[in-house]
Parts: C-alpha cells; sequence; structure tokens
C-alpha cells in the first residue's frame, strides 16, 4: 500500500512540476524564447527564403527552422510558400487568399488560420505557386501530411518538462502563428498602419519596430520590396529578422541576395543624364515618396490662401491634402471630383498634381527608347523648376543628382 501511495504522490508530483521544476517566471520566459524561435523561423526560412528567395541558407539552419516549424506549428513549407506567393500575385482582389479588403478584417483577423488551411487544400495554387521548396526524403515522408506528429509531439515534450501547465505553454504556442501570423500581418497589415510607399496594394507598415513579429510589422516596406532581405527602410525602424540574418551571414550560415535598392545622390550633378534616368527608375517608390512630401509642403504654403475660401470647409481641405498624397490612378471618380473642385482655387497644387502624374509615367512607358524616356525626364525637370512653386522647384533639383 505505501509503495501505490509513493508511486501516486510521484505522479502527481511530476504533473505539478514536471522534469524541470521551473518557476511560474522562468516558464513564461521559456514561452517567450521559443515562440520567438517560431517567429525567426517564419520570417527568415518560410518568408525571405523559401517565398522570396531574398537570401540563402545553409543546410543547418535550413533544416532546423524546418524541423521547429513541423514541431511548434505543423506548418509546410510548400503549402506557406505557395499561399504567400499567391498573396502578393493576386494581392488584394478577389483571388487572394486572406486579403482583409475583399474578405472583411474580421474574417482575416480571427478566422486567418483556417482561410489558410483553406487554400492549403487547392491544388492548383499548390502546383503553380510551390515551385522550388523542398521535396527531399524528410519532407515527403515525415514533414508533409503528417503536421500532427510535431505538434503532438511537441504536447508530450511540453508536459514532461513542466506538468500540467505545460498544456498552456502547447496552447499558447499553437495559437502563436494563426494570430500574429494569419491574424495580424496578414489582417492589420492590410488595413490599417502608416506607409512609407505608395505601393499598387493596400500594405501597411503596423508598427516601425518589428520586434514582436521579427520584422513583419513593416508590411507596406515588405510588398514594396518583396525580394529584399531587409524589411525596414527608415532609420528609426527596426527589423529584427535583419539583425538574425546578418549574425547568420557574419558565421557563414546564410547569404544575401537582395535588399531594396538605396538611391545615390551626386550633388555636383547639373542635368540629368542616362544614370538618372536608370536611378529614377529603379528607386520609382522612394523617388515618389519623396514627392509626396514636397506635395504636402505645397499644400501648406498653399493652406494660407485655400483658408481665405469661405466656400471650403477644413474638413474638406483635410481630406484633399490626404488625396493629394495619393497615387492619382487609385481615386475613385468622386475623390477625383474632389480634386477638381480643390484645383479651382490652387493653380500650384493642381500642377503639383499634373507633373505627379506625368512623372509616374516615364517609367510606364515600356515602348520608350532610352533617349525619349531621357529626353521626357529633362524636360520635367525644366518645367518643373521654371513652375515657381518651391517645393516642386527644390523637388526636381534634388531629381536630377540621382545617380
Amino acid at each position: 500500500m505505501n509503495f501505490i501511495n509513493d508511486a501516486w504522490h510521484a505522479v502527481l508530483s511530476f504533473l505539478s512540476t514536471g522534469l524541470l521544476d521551473f518557476s511560474a517566471w522562468q516558464v513564461v520566459i521559456y514561452t517567450l524564447v521559443v515562440t520567438h524561435i517560431t517567429i525567426a523561423a517564419v520570417t527568415i526560412y518560410l518568408h525571405r527564403h523559401q517565398a522570396h528567395r531574398a537570401l540563402d541558407l545553409h543546410p543547418i539552419p535550413s533544416h532546423f527552422f524546418r524541423f521547429w516549424l513541423w514541431l511548434t506549428t505543423g506548418q509546410v513549407t510548400k503549402e506557406w510558400a505557395s499561399i504567400h506567393r499567391k498573396h502578393h500575385a493576386k494581392c488584394d482582389t478577389e483571388e487572394d487568399p486572406h486579403s482583409p479588403q475583399t474578405r472583411g478584417i474580421r474574417k482575416v483577423l480571427f478566422e486567418g488560420a483556417e482561410l489558410y488551411r483553406a487554400e492549403s487544400k487547392v491544388k492548383e495554387t499548390m502546383d503553380k505557386y510551390g515551385h522550388g521548396t523542398p521535396d527531399d526524403w524528410i519532407e515527403r515522408h515525415v514533414y508533409t501530411g503528417r503536421s500532427m506528429w510535431g505538434v503532438a509531439s511537441l504536447l508530450v515534450i511540453n508536459v514532461a518538462l513542466f506538468g500540467v501547465i505545460g498544456l498552456t505553454v502547447w496552447a499558447i504556442q499553437m495559437m502563436w502563428i494563426p494570430i500574429t501570423a494569419a491574424g495580424i500581418i496578414n489582417g492589420l497589415g492590410h488595413w490599417w498602419g502608416y506607409r512609407n510607399y505608395d505601393c499598387s496594394d493596400a500594405a501597411t507598415n503596423i508598427f516601425p519596430w518589428g520586434i514582436l513579429i521579427g520584422g513583419e510589422e513593416l508590411h507596406n516596406n515588405h510588398h514594396t520590396y518583396a525580394t529584399s532581405a531587409k524589411l525596414s527602410s527608415k532609420w528609426y525602424e527596426i527589423d529584427l529578422g535583419w539583425g538574425y540574418i546578418r549574425m547568420l551571414e557574419m558565421v557563414g550560415l546564410a547569404k544575401v541576395k537582395k535588399v531594396a535598392p538605396k538611391p545615390k545622390l551626386d550633388k555636383d550633378k547639373a542635368q540629368a543624364d542616362f544614370d538618372t534616368l536608370q536611378s529614377v527608375i529603379a528607386n520609382r517608390y522612394d523617388v515618389m515618396a519623396k514627392y509626396a512630401k514636397s506635395v504636402r509642403r505645397a499644400f501648406s504654403e498653399e493652406l494660407e490662401h485655400l483658408k481665405h475660401k469661405a466656400e471650403l470647409e477644413s474638413r474638406f481641405l483635410k481630406s484633399s491634402r490626404k488625396l493629394m498624397q495619393r497615387e492619382p490612378a487609385k481615386l475613385e471618380s468622386s475623390q477625383q471630383q474632389q480634386l477638381v473642385e480643390l484645383f479651382q482655387h490652387s493653380k500650384a497644387l493642381e500642377t503639383m498634381h499634373h507633373m505627379r502624374v506625368e512623372l509616374g509615367a516615364i517609367w510606364e512607358r515600356s515602348h520608350s527608347t532610352r533617349d525619349q524616356l531621357l529626353h521626357q525626364l529633362q524636360d520635367w525637370c525644366n518645367r518643373a523648376e521654371a513652375s515657381k512653386i518651391k517645393a516642386l522647384q527644390e523637388f526636381s533639383m534634388r531629381l536630377r543628382t540621382y545617380a
């Protein structure tokens, strides 16, 4: 009888403490560490390495990340990469697997994992977008089709390490990616936040410090330069995933293939030349971001004049200022009409708007020769500097120095 009692007490003790007998704070720290490793695996391995080929990974971290994701999420590399590639190819359209613009923010935010699972069963998506993903023995015979083996193994490990509280640790690990990646990034990342670049879709930067989700918070930057291994672009933005990639690169476990272009300026250049043209086209998102700043300056300079127009309400001016900074081609008819009304009171803002349309057309004219495009760029700069609009003149002078 004593033997049975001792055995029962031993079982209860094990279930309450596990092998490690960690304190509550130690369990919390462990949970934060392992969920962060999962985030790192998603952003470095699945996203930047597999989906976009922005970097090469040595087999050691590559196999570790693949195993870790199978263990902690049940993710299959081909499925994740395929769905993400389709998201970029069909972004914010009806064919996008998880766009809040078409499916609603509530649906993507709270049911993002279900949308992922539904798309993973579409054979056409896997066949069309799954090229180049792992297809070795372990992928075919362990990871693919046996996702439950991994997460079930993790459940046993957590209970063995921590006892009953291991169930909670496991539950958090299971919810971490569905909430942060499938919900927050796919949902809020196309719904709310700030935009450095007016890219072709609705992607936003949720927060400038990409720490909690490893840099994936900088979603607008990513959609602008999808094949860049680095997601931050402003001096105040932090991409923790990029920091890990640089550490891997320094020890020979990674090789960065591509980052977003950065414009080089030659302040001594007085005339736009072929180097200027090439740089302007390559850095067109940066160019238009700088132009948007010039528009804000011009609007501020015109504001006092516009305020004296009795028929223009402050709400009208505020919304018009936002419309002036948006890509003209994306404006709806009612928004275009609002700007037409605004331009009746400000020729300077009308000029800024039309000059933006003309500048954007330069890199869209694929049928034009290099000589024709250079002539158009030089003519644009000459007219900008003759406009007598200070913000436009200063922008043009800077544009000439792109090298």
